[in-house]
């Protein structure tokens, strides 16, 4: 068999966990003697949508054995997926769930399966986390990842589903990046109602946008509005191990979620495929755990 050819497609490249996945991908692909090459789509849906319908188009002898995709949006490019398929290129999405999967498996020869964070059980934790750091109640601002982004919206449902009835949420849009959350986190504190507003907490469903957060808070305000933000706390998720891991420690966050990347255990499945036959699990969840535990996390109001 020629060596083995997978492409990843990632929504970015400005982002922790999109680096991430990137890394553990080609430390896989060294492992196992494979190679893997990479595209990003810039967050953006339709030069995923059009990145990846090129390559489906290339010549059979440029095309991938398998494409691993983690997608912009969260239809999981549905239209893109049946054209690789038909092209006789393996299909795997990651962090998003998708029905389509589960109608292509039987019809097809090639590898097509999904490797996703239990994004609902993320938000529950984060819930949780609410209610650990504020028993009495309080204030959360709560940056949300892109509108149309399932992940997003499963972290989202699973928070609201376990914070306490005392803990107030105002959700304002980012987009997985530092900048995008202190761009957001800049125009909300322009509101009348932010600058009479209490606030305990600044939660975000990544590591990066937390800390956007943080570093806008504290650089646009000062003087006499510095009491209303001075006790802050934020909360992230990712909890990579030289990054959320490390601002836990060093107190810059109260609290991350550990999520494992997966785009090297996609390439595990994938090589495990074309080398024996071995088909992977239709879904595949991977398991996020708080940082520190929710019984370690001290109040901050």
């Amino acid at each position: 068999m020629d060596q083995l050819q997978f492409l990843l497609s990632l929504t970015t490249d400005d982002n922790d966990y999109q680096r991430e996945q990137l890394a553990a991908a080609e430390n896989t692909a060294r492992e196992l003697g494979v190679v893997v090459k990479t595209i990003h789509a810039n967050n953006d849906v339709f030069e995923q949508s059009q990145q990846l319908l090129e390559i489906i188009q290339s010549p059979k002898r440029w095309r991938p054995h398998a494409i691993i995709m983690e997608p912009v949006s969260g239809t999981g490019l549905p239209r893109v997926a049946e054209a690789a398929i038909a092209a006789g290129i393996g299909w795997v999405v990651l962090n998003c769930d998708v029905d389509y999967i589960a109608e292509a498996r039987p019809k097809t020869k090639v590898p097509v399966f999904a490797i996703t964070s239990d994004h609902l059980e993320i938000g529950r934790i984060q819930g949780r986390q609410f209610a650990a750091l504020l028993p009495r109640g309080g204030s959360v601002l709560y940056i949300q990842g892109p509108s149309g982004n399932l992940a997003a919206k499963q972290r989202t449902t699973g928070m609201e589903a376990t914070k306490p009835a005392n803990v107030q949420v105002r959700a304002i849009r980012g987009q997985w990046t530092e900048e995008s959350a202190s761009q957001a986190v800049t125009s909300w504190l322009r509101l009348a109602t932010a600058r009479d507003s209490r606030l305990d907490l600044i939660a975000a469903q990544d590591d990066e946008m937390a800390m956007g957060a943080r570093k806008t808070l504290e650089k646009q305000t000062s003087g006499a509005q510095q009491p209303n933000w001075s006790n802050v706390a934020f909360t992230g998720v990712d909890g990579l191990p030289r990054q959320g891991q490390v601002w836990v420690k060093k107190g810059l966050l109260a609290a991350t979620i550990i999520v494992p990347a997966n785009a090297g255990t996609a390439l595990e499945m994938l090589v495990r495929f074309f080398q024996n036959g071995t088909q992977a699990p239709e879904r595949t969840l991977t398991v996020p755990v708080s940082f520190p535990a929710i019984e370690q996390l001290k109040s901050i109001g």
